[in-house]
């Protein structure tokens, strides 16, 4: 696979929901973005809150626009605040440096997307995106340091 489709990003979203039911996760929110950031699917389950969304967003574009996922966007945040503030402005979308925003890639490491998700602790959004991401059958890169 070279590029994600609309029915490769459906399937992540209902993959990634999911694997947040068997673990009775709080509502989720989940974003796909293609490589170049624009939103192929979002849905934000009953319950959710009003800035789920966005805040998944902003960590599925921060994976992407940064190469790498949101995970190491929080350690980089932490040393060089500044950066990631002027970031917010650059940007068409605010990047959201916490867990939960990992790079889709395929069995070539090619990024083909991200998937962003918000609603439970970051950790849990995570592991979520890194479940739907598996299950498809690709790569996933959540920047878990090594």
């Amino acid at each position: 696979m070279n590029a994600l489709t609309l029915k490769v990003a459906v399937s992540l979203v209902n993959a990634a929901l999911v694997a947040g039911h068997k673990i009775s996760s709080a509502p989720l929110t989940v974003a796909v973005l293609d490589n170049g950031g624009h939103l192929l699917a979002l849905q934000r389950e009953d319950g959710a809150s009003l800035l789920r969304p966005q805040v998944a967003m902003g960590k599925a574009w921060g994976a992407i626009a940064l190469g790498k996922g949101s995970r190491l966007l929080a350690l980089d945040a932490q040393q060089r605040p500044a950066f990631f503030a002027a970031l917010n402005g650059l940007g068409q979308s605010p990047v959201v440096p916490a867990p939960g925003g990992v790079l889709i890639r395929n069995q070539q490491g090619v990024v083909l997307g991200a998937i962003g998700i918000s609603g439970d602790t970051s950790d849990i959004d995570e592991q979520c995106a890194i479940s739907a991401i598996e299950e498809a059958g690709l790569t996933a890169d959540a920047g878990v340091a090594a």
